[in-house]
């Protein structure tokens, strides 16, 4: 067995490894996953009790590294988040105390119901790679992916994430209640957990080291992409910032499309998938699967779209079936 099919089975081992702990969310799994290889953050909407939180801790047992939850209030600090600076009065001199922001996987629970100083603070960590506290840059480590919840159903005493912010997430997943087949399963798998000790839980999978999960992420870039695809990729993303070209009924319905981190993120993604598919290439359904949530939080719909109930996901279901497919 090659280095690369190596890579490749420890991968889809944490895949199937998770969809047995995460049943009825295979697309979430997916994508957690594709952001893994892709290097990137996720942000994760859906109701109370759908494994958000359980996915990113099922993930963590699955991966070498060091993982924190955090759990986002009205009356976080960014310093929670950063770490602060002690005093230490023996020797005079003030010594930097890391915050849960130095792990490698990292659970915001709720994002939206912190401040935006607590948001701006986790802004740079995401984006730079590093935090600034007291006038000193500190590096995060390489492997470092932040995995952000947030509940659509209760709006009050949240605050909405900024577009910046919401940029900076790779992709946007929105996850549903799982079918019936789906939900007997858990009720099983929540019986058979219940006379569980945690030590066994842990046990479950020897965990994929960071070495092999960055050998995979060379492996990803070198998947094969058609120059027609490639332009095809362009097209779906510049489709946003000009949409009245496929239709003037989609003329009035974004203020703003997404930015060039949106293609670059597709280009990635797209790869990330067929890799995990075991391909060599990306096909358009690659582009087009993925499209949904790499695009959905960095389109800025208008008034008039959002008094006619039109959604992120319908304009961009809309752009790819009027693109001439390569």
């Amino acid at each position: 067995m090659t280095e690369e099919n190596t890579n490749q089975a420890a991968l889809l081992k944490l895949k199937h490894f998770i969809n047995q702990e995460i049943i009825g969310q295979e697309v979430l799994v997916e994508r957690m996953l594709i952001a893994l290889l892709a290097d990137g953050h996720i942000l994760v909407e859906g109701a109370p009790g759908l494994a958000k939180t359980r996915a990113i801790n099922v993930l963590s047992r699955g991966v070498e590294g060091d993982f924190h939850r955090v759990q986002f209030t009205p009356d976080l600090l960014p310093a929670d988040l950063t770490g602060t600076e002690i005093y230490r009065p023996q020797q005079g001199t003030f010594e930097f105390q890391r915050g849960p922001l130095f792990h490698n996987l990292i659970l915001a629970d709720e994002i939206n119901r912190a401040p935006a100083k607590v948001q701006a603070a986790l802004l740079e960590a995401m984006a730079e790679r590093q935090i600034t506290v007291g006038g000193a840059t500190y590096a995060l480590p390489s492997l470092f992916m932040v995995m952000a919840t947030q509940n659509p159903i209760e709006q009050e005493g949240t605050y909405p994430l900024p577009e910046a912010q919401l940029d900076r997430f790779l992709l946007h997943i929105k996850i549903d209640y799982p079918q019936s087949e789906h939900e007997k399963s858990i009720l099983h798998l929540a019986r058979k957990e219940a006379g569980q000790a945690l030590d066994a839980k842990k046990s479950a999978i020897q965990p994929v080291t960071q070495q092999i999960l960055f050998q995979a992420r060379k492996e990803v870039l070198d998947i094969f992409m058609a120059d027609n695809l490639e332009d095809y990729l362009l097209q779906i993303v510049l489709a946003t910032r000009n949409p009245g070209v496929y239709g003037s009924d989609l003329a009035g319905w974004l203020q703003y499309g997404a930015s060039p981190r949106a293609s670059i993120a597709l280009d990635r993604c797209a790869r990330a998938k067929a890799w995990l598919d075991q391909r060599d290439f990306v096909g358009p359904e690659d582009i087009q699967d993925i499209a949904f949530d790499v695009l959905r939080h960095r389109l800025i719909l208008s008034y008039e779209a959002e008094a006619e109930g039109i959604t992120a996901d319908h304009i961009i279901k809309e752009l790819i079936a009027r693109i001439a497919v390569p």
